[in-house]
């Protein structure tokens, strides 16, 4: 697709967002909150992204909410009242904007496209940038956290690169799911098993760094994590859900993160699927 045929596509999403670029934020200074549902991939981002944009706006609240994707896709299907949804992928906002969720009639946009590694504690005594995925078939493995991939596309995408590296079915019994990736998160870090494969975001937190190492799992052998948000047709603030949707794909939202291991989008990805 030419980039001429696809801002005609998505003219009515420009046109969208742009609004959010010009309108006085200032104007809700004190009376304005949002509700933001955002995969827990993001939550170390989403802190530092929401106190950025409270810092610009302090009359703006932002009232954060991490979870599994698939999860928040049931609650706003029946009903959850959040303004914003944050995805771990593009699948569930797409498919809620099907369901009629979406605010007006704007698609699905890309704000970041996610990298997974495999985690492993110091105390387990494996060199994992050195072995790479052999350290899952080593004997010392004996549990292996991942997200639930039912409704988790970090698991979805874990599960992947297992299949295509040709180990799935050697270490699939030794699996120990969490709800979404911040619970494997913990899974492994508190060693109830021994690796993870985890969101690249998760392990910038210094207890993670401190007391592990990581290898980055190649972005060729997984289909690409992107990432995608809808405003929802249920905000009671729309101009203001606008502007911090417009604050994340922003400059300073990218600077963020870039800073957590996450890749930005190309035009096409910030333009509207």
């Amino acid at each position: 697709m030419t980039a001429n045929n696809y801002i005609r596509r998505n003219a009515g999403l420009f046109v969208f967002l742009s609004f959010f670029l010009f309108w006085p934020v200032a104007l809700w200074a004190g009376t304005a909150e949002i509700k933001v549902a955002a995969a827990s991939s993001m939550k170390l981002v989403f802190e530092e992204i929401a106190k950025e944009f409270h810092d610009e706006n302090p009359g703006i609240k932002v009232k954060l909410s991490f979870g599994s994707s698939g999860n928040f896709f049931s609650q706003i299907v029946h009903g959850a009242p959040y303004d914003v949804f944050f995805s771990a992928d593009t699948n569930y906002p797409r498919q809620l904007v099907k369901e009629g969720k979406s605010l007006g009639d704007t698609p699905v946009a890309l704000y970041a496209i996610g990298r997974i590694v495999l985690w492993v504690p110091d105390s387990v005594g494996l060199n994992v940038k050195k072995e790479k995925s052999a350290t899952l078939l080593n004997s010392k493995i004996i549990k292996i956290a991942i997200a639930n991939p039912k409704h988790a596309p970090y698991g979805r995408a874990a599960i992947e690169w297992m299949n295509k590296t040709g180990i799935y079915s050697q270490v699939k019994s030794r699996f120990v799911l969490g709800e979404n990736i911040s619970q494997a998160t913990q899974f492994v870090h508190t060693q109830a098993a021994q690796a993870g494969i985890i969101a690249r975001s998760l392990v910038a937190n210094p207890e993670m760094k401190s007391t592990g190492s990581f290898w980055e799992i190649p972005t060729d052998e997984h289909s690409p994590i992107e990432q995608g948000f809808i405003i929802l047709k249920g905000t009671r603030n729309p101009l203001v859900a606008g502007s911090f949707s417009e604050f994340v794909t922003g400059p300073k939202g990218s600077r963020i993160l870039k800073k957590y291991g996450f890749n930005i989008p190309t035009i096409r990805g910030r333009g509207l699927l």
